[in-house]
């Protein structure tokens, strides 16, 4: 039942799939719905955060890293257009491994957050 819910998320990524599998495997259904919904409505499309990372070069730098997080890193690309745009095209490069890192904290908390409401 899981591995059918888990693939309509828009845009899963592999290593995601795997992570979701492993962490729903030992769940009821009602606590593998619960933690899908929460899940996908926290987690971050590499497409919308590369939208975001390539407006830094003609608009606002950093705001990718303000979407996932990272406050400290959003200001300083904001403040120093993005390292003079060194730090907006490794960005840009990098900007799955981003996602990825941050799906994957979404998803522990998320399963930590289900498994407390027991």
């Amino acid at each position: 039942m899981s591995t059918d819910m888990i693939s309509m998320l828009p845009g899963i990524q592999p290593e995601e799939f795997v992570l979701l599998q492993n962490l729903t495997k030992n769940m009821t259904d009602t606590q593998q719905r619960q933690l899908l919904s929460l899940y996908a409505s926290k987690r971050k499309d590499p497409q919308g955060l590369l939208i975001l990372a390539i407006i830094g070069f003609f608009g606002v730098a950093g705001i990718q890293r303000f979407v996932v997080g990272q406050t400290g890193m959003g200001l300083l690309y904001l403040f120093t257009l993005g390292f003079c745009f060194i730090g907006t095209i490794m960005d840009v490069v990098n900007i799955k491994s981003i996602a990825a890192e941050y799906n994957q904290k979404q998803a522990l908390e998320s399963a930590t957050m289900v498994s407390m409401m027991k």
